[in-house]
């Protein structure tokens, strides 16, 4: 085990012990943003969305015209919300 000395001056335990709490929370803030904002807001393609569920593009385009599966067109393009696919299949509404 490697030991280290940290050597602090000119500074009171209070206004060390803010900084630190301060900084810690700001570290906290940005990595639940980022848990938040990155579940939420990814898009997958087509063969991308086949290759998670682990299924053929052909089956995944039934599931999408039957309804099972929600698409989202961007000029002819479709794209899946990865957070979608994860609760349908909690529900375990795709079969």
């Amino acid at each position: 085990m490697i030991t280290k000395t940290i050597q602090i001056q000119e500074i009171t335990v209070d206004e060390l012990a803010d900084k630190v709490a301060d900084k810690l929370l700001d570290k906290i803030k940005h990595y639940l943003d980022d848990l938040h904002t990155n579940e939420s807001d990814v898009y997958l393609t087509r063969q991308e969305t086949a290759d998670f569920l682990k299924i053929n593009i052909t089956t995944l385009w039934h599931w999408t015209n039957k309804g099972k599966i929600k698409s989202y067109g961007i000029g002819n393009r479709r794209y899946y919300n990865k957070q979608e696919i994860i609760a349908l299949l909690k529900k375990n509404e795709l079969r």
